[in-house]
């Protein structure tokens, strides 16, 4: 499915093509908010017919790796656990812990999600001691190397003096580790020391010898190990509210825990199996065929299991088996996960609880007649006028919102280096960010309605995104001069304002002339709070962004025909602006890259 700028929006399979279209476009179908959401953009139709369901199944799961369609996704947070990466695209490649695994290289490898972060990082840690490997994200010298190099922790990659042939075997054996193959790795080094043993190569040897015992060290810190056999399995079990669905995948290599994946889906209008089932689809498309086990045990069956099967075995290159264990160790295994499983969601219902209670008790604070489940909070931030910046952050369900995040830059010819406004700065942010409201309201639009519209599943308006508070950092003067904004637009009557003030986190209304009784330690207060705080926290980073890029702006960029690389090249030739003011067109047109007319160029602008 397309839209009109031909963008894809979702990639499906069915074996009953007009039945599955149709279901989308049904009136009386019962569609999920975000399902509808992309029905409304739906454009145009392209189909591939397939000879069987496996071919067609195979087909989907490249489709999404390779061009990954937002309505796809069904995890809810793709930042919520860390990954590993082996970033395999890089001359040398770098290891390291993400939150975010999307729009990467796709030669670049991902490893967890890991439920256990501090094991992760510990097991790294290990890592980076036992195998000589980069210890920094970039150099630290231009032409030599640190101190990891001078005690053997890192091989010279800065100044690469190891081949990266020679260091791709490097990070393949540190890859057999978060394989779950330790084992393999082991004796592949034995047989790596004795061939050193047999040359004479005795320090070779002894450095190898160094690694077998360190592995040990890495391996406990990571495998627990299970009373069952050698087999290598995923053991895959869940549990499950009305909203929500955790999923947990323990990963057992040779009879050892090795890893513990956690996976959370929407679980409204999805049955338990169907979520199994595209949970262990999106899994397995992202992992090597290596690190698909011969045998996969899951809490209930899931549908169409035998070509699923048959999928997995040709994507991992080998005869899989996935069966629902009825009974023994095999058992005990899936009530394991799934206890932990349980764990998981109830964590995660009571943050979600606690959440609701504050936005309850902000509602009741603030004396609203609906509960704000969307707040907008907005800042301020400059250095006496200059780089002046405004933040709009927003809390949806009293959590960071960040796509929703919005960046401005003040321009207001009155605020400048030297005289600053922070009054006039908020009033343009809300009248920038509220216009196209007014404009709808003039149009005829009845925005007390919106409450309704947001509910509806089938907006034709899209209206996402009003705000059901929007919250101002500041006092009387930040709320007075925002309310005025908001009069001028013709919403001040539709939209609930507050302010936080810093000093002592009271609260203030329009109408009243005094701060609210309110005690600064009660919960929907708090929630206040941290949207002020990363309001301010984001306004104040695009500030020094701002300002960093102002500090490195150089009068060359003002010349013609001078773009960054060329900039670099004169000052690198020059050293100074100075001397380059100094410099003949000769001189200049004899750098590389530099023509006489360039040079010409350079030499006017100097010399007027």
């Amino acid at each position: 499915m397309r839209d009109k700028e031909d963008n894809l929006l979702y990639i499906g399979k069915s074996k009953k093509l007009k039945s599955r279209v149709r279901s989308y476009f049904n009136s009386n179908a019962e569609l999920t908010p975000r399902i509808s959401l992309m029905v409304r953009q739906v454009f145009d139709i392209e189909f591939i017919v397939t000879d069987t369901e496996i071919e067609a199944l195979t087909l989907e799961s490249n489709l999404i790796k390779s061009h990954q369609p937002y309505f796809n996704v069904l995890l809810k947070d793709d930042k919520k656990y860390p990954y590993l990466c082996i970033t395999w695209s890089e001359e040398y490649p770098r290891i390291f812990i993400t939150r975010k695994r999307r729009k990467r290289n796709l030669k670049d490898r991902f490893y967890g999600p890991f439920v256990d972060v501090t094991s992760l990082r510990q097991t790294l840690f290990l890592v980076k001691k036992v195998f000589p490997l980069r210890q920094r994200p970039r150099p630290l010298y231009k032409d030599r190397t640190c101190l990891n190099y001078s005690i053997n922790r890192c091989p010279g990659v800065c100044q690469k003096l190891i081949s990266s042939s020679d260091y791709h075997q490097i990070i393949k054996k540190i890859a057999m580790i978060f394989d779950g193959r330790t084992e393999e790795l082991k004796q592949i080094l034995l047989k790596q020391m004795k061939i050193y043993s047999d040359q004479l190569n005795f320090e070779h040897a002894a450095s190898i010898r160094d690694q077998l015992r360190s592995l040990a060290q890495v391996s406990q810190s990571q495998k627990v190990t299970l009373p069952d056999s050698t087999i290598s399995r995923d053991v895959v079990a869940f549990a499950s509210s009305k909203s929500i669905c955790c999923i947990q995948l323990f990963q057992m290599r040779a009879g050892k825990l090795v890893g513990r994946i956690g996976y959370i889906y929407d679980s409204i209008n999805l049955n338990s199996d169907v979520i199994i089932r595209k949970c262990l689809e999106e899994h397995y498309s992202y992992v090597d065929s290596v690190e698909i086990p011969p045998e996969i045990l899951i809490q209930i069956d899931i549908p169409q299991l035998e070509y699923f099967q048959e999928w997995l075995s040709e994507l991992g290159g080998k005869k899989i088996k996935i069966h629902k264990p009825k009974r023994s160790e095999k058992k005990d295994l899936i009530e394991l996960v799934r206890k932990n499983a349980f764990l998981e969601l109830n964590r995660i219902s009571e943050g979600q609880s606690r959440q609701n209670e504050a936005i309850e008790d902000l509602a009741q604070a603030l004396e609203l007649n609906q509960l704000p489940r969307r707040i907008e909070g907005y800042d301020i931030s400059h250095l006496q006028g200059s780089n002046a910046v405004g933040s709009q952050v927003v809390f949806v369900e009293g959590i960071p919102a960040k796509q929703h995040y919005r960046k401005y830059s003040i321009k207001s010819s009155s605020i400048s280096s030297g005289h600053s406004d922070d009054y006039m700065a908020l009033a343009e942010v809300i009248r920038r960010r509220f216009r196209r409201w007014s404009r709808f309201k003039s149009e005829g639009l009845d925005l007390s309605n919106i409450k309704n519209l947001k509910k509806s599943k089938l907006d034709p308006l899209l209206i996402t995104d009003w705000p059901d508070l929007i919250m101002i950092d500041g006092g009387k003067g930040q709320l007075k001069a925002v309310v005025e904004a908001l009069r001028e637009l013709n919403l001040e009557s539709d939209i609930n304002v507050c302010s936080l003030a810093k000093k002592n986190e009271v609260v203030y209304v329009p109408g009243e002339k005094n701060f609210l009784d309110t005690d600064k330690d009660q919960i929907g207060i708090q929630l206040l709070r941290r949207v002020r705080d990363e309001a301010h926290r984001f306004a104040l980073s695009y500030h020094r962004q701002k300002r960093s890029l102002s500090l490195k702006r150089s009068e060359l960029i003002d010349i013609p025909g001078l773009g960054p690389k060329k900039i670099r090249l004169l000052l690198s030739h020059f050293h100074s602006v100075n001397a380059i003011q100094l410099a003949t067109i000769d001189e200049i047109s004899s750098i590389s890259g530099f023509g006489n007319d360039t040079a010409l160029s350079i030499w006017k602008y100097f010399h007027p």
